[in-house]
C-alpha cells in the first residue's frame, strides 16, 4: 500500500497534516487527519485563580482571544454567581460581533479566497492573498478593510485588539465610550455595503464549484448551534440545539451546565485533537457539525433583516438542510452581514453607555461553565474551583473539535473523488486541503490534555524507507 503524506495543511490556523493510502490500484483506501500540535491550557492552569482565567485562556489564540475571554468570563459568572448589568451584556456582544466579523473577513477573503477566486488548480506559487490582490485589487482591499474594520471595533471597546484585558469575571471593566461608539456607527455603512458586495460576488460564482460542492463533506450529520426560545441565531446567549440531517430537532434549549448530558469526548489514535460526540447516540456514529454551517442548519432564522433574507435565498438555492461543507464559505458570509446588524442594534439602544457595567462578588460556587458561539462554533469553558477560587479542573471543549470526526470524513469523501494515484496532479491535493479550510480550523485553540494519544517515532533512512518504527 502507497501512503501520500500532506506534511503541512496550509492557510489554517495551527499545524495538521493529511495522510492518504492508496490501494494497489492507485485509488484511496483509507485517510486520516493529523492535528500534529499539543496544548496544555487545561493543566497548567491548575492552581491559578479562577478570575485570572479570562486572560490565561485568552492566550490560546491570537485569533480567537475575545471568544475565550468571554466563555472564560461566563464561567468565571457562574462561579461567582452573579448577574452582570444588561450594559455589560450588550458591550460583551458588540465585542463578540466585532470578533466574527474579523475572522470570518480572514478566513474568507485571506485563507480561502485564494481557491475560490483564482481556482483550485491555479499555479500554487501565487495562489495566495498576493495572487489575489494581483488580480483583483478591488476584493483583496474590501477583504483588508472588513477585517481592519472588526479588529478596530475590538480595540475601540477593549483598548487592544488582541488579548485585550477588558472583558472580566462580572462583567467589563470600563464602560463604552461615547466617541467609540460614534466612531463605530460612522463606519458601518461601509463595512455593511463590502458584506453585501462580496455575498453579491460568492453567488456568482458558487456554481462554478459544483463538483466539489458535491463532494466536500456533503454527507448527512447532526448540527449544532446556539439559539434563543425562538429559534433565532444566537452567538453569545442561548441554549445549545442539536438538529439531525432531516432538521428534527433532537435536543433544544440544552443550558451551558448541561453540556456534558449530550456532548462526549473520546481520544483518536491519529491526532492530538479530541473527538467530541453526540452522547446519546454515542461514538463515532454521532458526528455533528459547528460552526457557520452548522448555526444555520440548527436555528431557524437570523433575527435580522438583510441577514434573514440572505438565509431564505440560501435555502431556496441548497434545501433546509445544507449538508455540504463547501457552504461554510457562504454561511460564514451570511454571518458577516448578521453581526454588522446586530452591531448596529446594539448601538442605537442608549442602554450601552451605561456606567453600570460590572458585578463584584466572591466564590459562591465550586464549578461555573461558559457556553457561546466563537466564528468556528460553540465554545466551551468549564471550571472547578476549590472554596478559595483555585482552579482544582478545567477542560475546554473547542469548536474545531467538535468538527473533527466531521473533518476526517470530509477528507475522506474529497480524496476518494479527486485523489487519482495513478495520475497525481497538485490541484487534487489542494482541494483535500481545501475542505479542511472550508471548516476554518483553529488548531493552537483545539488542542489540549485530555485522554491518551498514542506516539509513533519513524526512524527514516535518506532514501525514505522507514528503518524502525515505536509506537507507544
Amino acid at each position: 500500500m502507497k501512503k501520500i503524506t500532506i506534511e503541512h495543511v496550509t492557510r489554517i490556523e495551527g499545524h495538521a497534516k493529511i495522510s492518504i493510502y492508496l490501494n494497489e490500484e492507485g485509488k484511496v483506501a483509507r485517510t486520516h487527519l493529523h492535528v500534529t500540535q499539543v496544548r496544555g491550557f487545561e493543566k497548567f492552569v491548575e492552581g491559578r485563580p479562577y478570575y485570572e482565567m479570562p486572560s490565561i485562556t485568552a492566550r490560546i489564540c491570537g485569533i480567537c482571544p475575545v471568544s475565550h475571554l468571554l466563555a472564560s468570563s461566563k464561567a468565571c459568572d457562574a462561579i461567582m454567581a452573579v448577574r452582570i448589568p444588561e450594559a455589560a451584556v450588550k458591550l460583551r456582544n458588540l465585542l463578540h460581533c466585532g470578533q466574527f466579523v474579523q475572522s470570518h473577513a480572514l478566513s474568507f477573503f485571506h485563507l480561502s479566497s485564494p481557491d475560490l477566486i483564482l481556482g483550485m488548480d491555479y499555479d500554487p506559487a501565487k495562489r495566495n492573498v498576493l495572487g489575489v490582490l494581483e488580480k483583483f485589487p478591488e476584493l483583496a482591499r474590501d477583504g483588508i478593510g472588513l477585517r481592519k474594520f472588526g479588529q478596530q471595533v475590538i480595540e475601540r471597546l477593549a483598548k487592544e485588539r488582541i488579548h485585550p484585558s477588558w472583558t472580566v469575571p462580572g462583567g467589563v471593566n470600563a464602560p463604552l465610550d461615547p466617541q467609540a461608539r460614534e466612531q463605530i456607527l460612522r463606519e458601518l455603512p461601509e463595512a455593511k455595503a463590502t458584506a453585501r458586495r462580496t455575498l453579491m460576488f460568492f453567488k456568482g460564482v458558487v456554481d462554478r464549484f459544483s463538483e466539489e460542492i458535491s463532494h466536500f463533506g456533503n454527507v448527512p450529520t447532526m448540527y449544532a448551534g446556539l439559539v434563543d426560545a425562538a429559534g433565532g441565531l444566537q452567538l453569545y446567549d442561548g441554549g445549545l440545539r442539536f438538529r439531525d440531517s432531516d432538521g428534527n430537532i433532537l435536543a433544544d434549549q440544552v443550558p451551558a451546565g448541561a453540556y456534558g448530558e449530550y456532548i462526549g469526548e473520546a481520544a483518536v489514535p491519529t491526532s492530538y485533537l479530541k473527538a467530541p460526540y453526540y452522547k446519546p447516540i454515542g461514538y463515532p456514529s454521532g458526528t455533528y457539525r459547528v460552526g457557520p454551517l452548522g448555526r444555520l442548519n440548527a436555528a431557524d432564522r437570523c433575527g435580522t433583516a438583510e441577514a434573514d433574507a440572505e438565509l431564505e435565498e440560501f435555502r431556496q438555492r441548497f434545501g433546509r438542510m445544507v449538508h455540504s461543507s463547501f457552504h461554510y464559505h457562504y454561511a460564514r458570509l451570511i454571518e458577516v452581514l448578521f453581526a454588522l446588524e446586530r452591531m448596529e442594534a446594539l448601538l442605537d439602544d442608549p442602554a450601552i453607555l451605561s456606567e453600570h457595567v460590572r458585578a463584584h462578588a466572591g466564590v459562591n460556587a465550586l464549578e461555573g461553565v461558559g457556553m457561546i458561539e466563537a466564528p468556528r462554533g460553540t465554545l466551551i469553558h468549564h471550571y472547578k474551583v476549590d472554596e478559595k477560587g483555585a482552579m482544582r479542573w478545567a477542560n475546554l471543549v473547542v469548536a474545531t473539535g467538535h468538527n473533527n470526526l466531521a473533518m476526517d470524513r470530509s477528507i475522506d469523501q474529497v480524496s476518494r473523488h479527486f485523489v487519482d494515484g495513478n495520475r497525481l496532479q497538485e490541484g487534487m491535493l489542494n482541494r483535500v486541503s481545501a475542505v479542511v479550510r472550508a471548516y476554518d480550523p483553529c488548531l493552537s485553540c483545539s488542542t489540549h490534555a485530555l485522554g491518551m494519544v498514542p506516539m509513533e517515532i519513524e526512524l527514516v533512512a535518506p532514501d525514505g524507507a522507514v528503518v524502525d518504527r515505536l509506537r507507544t
